[in-house]
């Protein structure tokens, strides 16, 4: 099952569970719970259900003297293919200005046009 389509099955309380995950890039299980104004149990609810679909992960650690978990969002698999044309990756990812009117770029497209064929 894709990642959207993951998501499409959350809950309302889930999905803002992953959103704030996302947003804060981490946050500790016991912020999690107060920054969704939801109770510590409804919280741990939403935490383990977003793990056991692989949207998150969750660490055990120690926060202000007490063991709680370190929620993240899971890696995602990037998908490169749509800068690709055949083995060529395209020009203009990197940090040089590419002018569109180089041979760089006019052999990049004319593989992306070969491609489609």
């Amino acid at each position: 099952m894709s990642v959207s389509e993951l998501e499409s099955e959350l809950s309302a309380d889930e999905r803002a569970g992953l959103e704030l995950i996302r947003e804060t890039g981490g946050i500790h299980q016991s912020d999690f719970w107060k920054e969704l104004d939801v109770s510590s149990r409804k919280g741990s609810r939403i935490a383990e259900a977003l793990e056991e679909s692989g949207l998150i992960q969750r660490e055990n650690t120690v926060y202000d003297g007490h063991n709680t978990y370190y929620l993240e969002p899971a890696p995602r698999d990037l998908d490169f293919s749509l800068l690709m044309a055949g083995d060529m990756l395209s020009p203009f990812i990197g940090e040089e200005e590419i002018d569109p009117q180089s041979d760089a770029f006019s052999q990049w497209l004319m593989n992306l046009a070969y491609e489609e064929y």
